[in-house]
């Protein structure tokens, strides 16, 4: 009788299948037999197992032995914990209140800039159709264009004279007073007398400066130029607008407003007497 023939199933069977360089089909849903591990591979395999193994236990026994010690030692490490804490909520603190400066003191910059830009921009019809407030922060953005620091608009009632304060970029202090009068009014003496009265004294102006959006009467003229206050006038505050250094303007000290011509052409475009 020939050899009887041993059946192989299962496992045998595959491993017999894959050395003839036969494709069996495998169970739907099983593994894919995959290539035949050498001792040596299942030997490594073993030792990374059992190595990971040892670590998941070194950490589990490490953060056991770190609580117990925390429960052990707990009303000695408490203080220094909220210190820890509060020193980290407190920084936190501190980082997040000077970001938050920071963030306005640029938004304010942009302000400021944007204003300088806008205040060169307008025509002097645009100067005449603005409130008195905004013609105060006009003249203000037109002091930051020229290089002026620590810019502020004062006016209000009370201000004693001072619509905008300003320091100028050799340093000295500058006191502008506004007014957005029409452009056929005159600015009247009594205005000067006031400003004049507070410019020098109360204030501690180095430069005072009057910038109006029309003309100055003959007697506040006088006073201004007595005084030795700077009376920018309607064709003056026009240079000014079209980029003018204010320093280039200081210098004229009023000049420039016309004699009986200029104020009868004056009358004629503004239609007063």
């Amino acid at each position: 009788m020939g050899a009887r023939r041993r059946r192989l199933t299962g496992g045998r069977a595959r491993r017999a299948a894959g050395e003839a360089g036969v494709r069996v089909p495998t169970k739907r849903g099983g593994r894919r037999p995959g290539p035949r591990r050498t001792p040596v591979r299942r030997r490594t395999a073993r030792r990374r197992t059992t190595r990971r193994r040892r670590q998941r236990a070194t950490a589990r026994l490490g953060a056991g032995a770190a609580a117990l010690l925390l429960a052990a030692s707990w009303p000695t490490v408490r203080p220094h914990l909220l210190a820890v804490a509060a020193a980290g909520v407190a920084g936190a603190l501190l980082w997040w209140l000077r970001r938050t400066d920071r963030l306005h003191r640029s938004g304010e910059r942009r302000r400021r800039e944007a204003e300088a830009v806008r205040a060169g921009q307008l025509s002097l019809a645009e100067v005449d159709a603005l409130s008195w407030q905004e013609f105060e922060r006009y003249v203000a953005g037109l002091c930051r264009r020229d290089g002026c620091r620590d810019v502020v608009v004062t006016g209000g009632s009370g201000d004693l004279g001072a619509d905008v304060t300003a320091t100028l970029p050799d340093g000295r202090r500058l006191v502008i007073q506004c007014k957005h009068y029409a452009p056929h009014r005159y600015v009247p003496s009594g205005d000067m007398q006031k400003f004049l009265g507070t410019a020098w004294l109360h204030h501690r102006a180095d430069v005072a400066v009057f910038a109006a959006t029309c003309p100055f009467g003959k007697a506040a003229l006088a006073l201004a130029a007595e005084h030795r206050i700077v009376a920018v006038h309607r064709d003056l505050l026009g240079l000014w607008n079209t980029g003018t250094p204010l320093t280039a303007l200081l210098g004229l000290g009023g000049a420039g407003q016309g004699g009986a011509a200029h104020r009868r052409r004056w009358r004629e475009t503004y239609g007063h007497g």
